[in-house]
């Protein structure tokens, strides 16, 4: 059976956002069936209770492949695998979910490995989830790529505070203040390539999901130039969503590689 793209995108969706669906409110989404555990970034629910929460989220807690890390410790070396991004513009659909300003992506993909990977979607956290020698950035952008056979290729992207972010302006002209349904701008049109920045040197490693249920099938690449936003981009995002990262995991028998002098 062919696998249309949009029914690919719903099936990775699921996998890579799928406890991402419960509002802030504590009434946990009910879209399998049956409940599931309010995960958050503080509190009861917070990431050093996110293994006990649910069965499936252990791994949050025993996997020795966990995201975010600290990028400082990487080997410099030639990357064998080369990005090749085909972004190309698509309209507006934005959706509050309770635990980030997330976009829904189509018509983009990124060549990586071999295999052609649409991006299924964008986010957002505030303060940056990795570090680089234990500093954060204000706001860290991740693009995520699905496979066919399931793997996931997630690309991070660092803002620092500078000058205004013109390919953040359609999204954040639209931000959602409360979690709701996707809400769909047909007349605005978003343009992913002008959310990557022109140095394309980046840190590379195995990891995970950074939110529940933390499965290890990710591979990172996380560019080590940021991009800059204005303090009121800044300060927009912030005033909806702050804390929402998870802290440094340990690299444990990894190795991270780098392009970047």
């Amino acid at each position: 059976m062919r696998i249309t793209r949009t029914g690919l995108a719903l099936l990775a969706m699921l996998s890579v956002v799928l406890a991402c669906r419960q509002p802030v409110s504590q009434e946990p989404a009910d879209t399998a069936g049956h409940d599931k555990a309010h995960w958050s970034y503080e509190g009861l629910g917070g990431p050093e209770h996110w293994a006990g929460l649910e069965n499936e989220f252990a791994v949050c807690g025993d996997g020795m492949e966990q995201s975010p890390i600290d990028l400082a410790e990487a080997e410099l070396q030639e990357l064998p695998e080369e990005l090749g991004f085909d972004y190309r513009p698509f309209p507006l659909r934005v959706e509050n979910n309770g635990h980030t300003i997330q976009v829904t992506a189509e018509n983009s993909q990124v060549s990586f490995a071999g295999d052609s990977m649409p991006l299924v979607q964008l986010h957002f956290h505030s303060a940056s989830e990795h570090t680089v020698e234990g500093e954060q950035y204000p706001l860290e952008m991740h693009l995520v790529h699905a496979s066919e056979d399931g793997r996931l290729a997630v690309v991070g992207v660092f803002f620092e505070e500078g000058d205004e972010s013109p390919g953040l302006l359609p999204i954040w002209s639209h931000l959602p203040e409360q979690p709701g349904p996707v809400v769909a701008f047909e007349d605005v049109e978003i343009d992913p390539s002008m959310l990557l920045p022109e140095t394309r040197t980046s840190w590379r490693y195995r990891g995970s999901l950074t939110t529940p249920p933390c499965s290890e099938n990710v591979s990172w690449t996380v560019f080590t130039q940021p991009l800059t936003a204005s303090r009121e981009q800044l300060d927009t995002f912030r005033a909806i969503y702050s804390g929402t990262y998870r802290p440094t995991q340990p690299l444990n028998e990894r190795v991270v590689r780098t392009d970047h002098e």
